[in-house]
């Protein structure tokens, strides 16, 4: 099976490989392709973290994955709407269909942008209709800057992904001086387009390898004796 890459001139012929679907997820797997959300923290026209973020977009459909981004102009600030606003409804069914997710943030300030952390904070730990949007899903983090390197916006999305107990895969992609990095809305060759290349590949394996096993992963003790002491109080009571 070979991989289109009419859409990518950046990889190298025969260098992608395609995802082993069948091996990779087991035999109790339904062969579905990954499904994985992008989500961006930036709203200008030229958005850096979300070009990136099309890029990835790209190689993970080669690879056989089914993507679908968030767009997230006119999300309310938390707290300001109720969870029943169009824009959020929106985020949270996304949510609930992935089974991984990419977060690409600019940093700003030295942080990720607070339309990144909205977007990720509209999204709740608690399950909706009986199913945990985030706990045993895939991530992969992603940031841009406009200077030289940093990692602050990717360490504080992997402090986030741990929190809404997510799977967040080692590789990650920096990309510093992000305007130089772009020419007409495509990456240039470079090696920073190439980890982007392996961030994917990473994701795309992760989700496929632990999609079916993700409840024994995140599976708690705590949790567990949190259900138990909740079925004896309606029993005794």
């Amino acid at each position: 099976m070979s991989i289109d890459t009419s859409d990518m001139p950046n990889i190298v012929p025969g260098a992608l490989q395609p995802l082993d679907i069948a091996s990779l997820a087991g035999v109790d797997d339904p062969g579905h392709p990954p499904r994985i959300l992008l989500l961006y923290g930036s709203l200008r026209a030229t958005s850096y973290s979300r070009l990136c973020a099309e890029e990835g977009a790209r190689v993970l459909r080669a690879l056989g994955c089914e993507t679908r981004f968030f767009n997230p102009s006119g999300l309310p600030l938390p707290d300001d709407a109720d969870a029943d606003h169009p824009k959020v409804a929106e985020l949270r069914d996304l949510v609930m269909w992935s089974e991984g997710m990419v977060w690409s943030s600019p940093e700003r300030h030295g942080a990720m942008t607070g339309i990144m952390k909205t977007q990720v904070d509209w999204i709740p730990l608690s399950p909706i209709g009986g199913v945990r949007p985030t706990q045993g899903k895939t991530l992969a983090v992603m940031q841009v800057s406009g200077g030289s390197q940093s990692f602050n916006a990717v360490n504080q999305l992997r402090i986030l992904g741990r929190w809404m107990r997510l799977i967040t895969i080692p590789n990650q992609s920096s990309v510093p001086m992000a305007w130089k990095e772009f020419e007409n809305g495509r990456m240039k060759p470079s090696p920073l387009y190439n980890r982007i290349v392996d961030v994917m590949e990473e994701l795309a394996r992760f989700t496929l390898m632990t999609r079916n096993c993700s409840a024994m992963l995140t599976d708690r003790y705590s949790e567990r004796v949190e259900t138990l002491e909740d079925v004896h109080k309606r029993v005794s009571g």
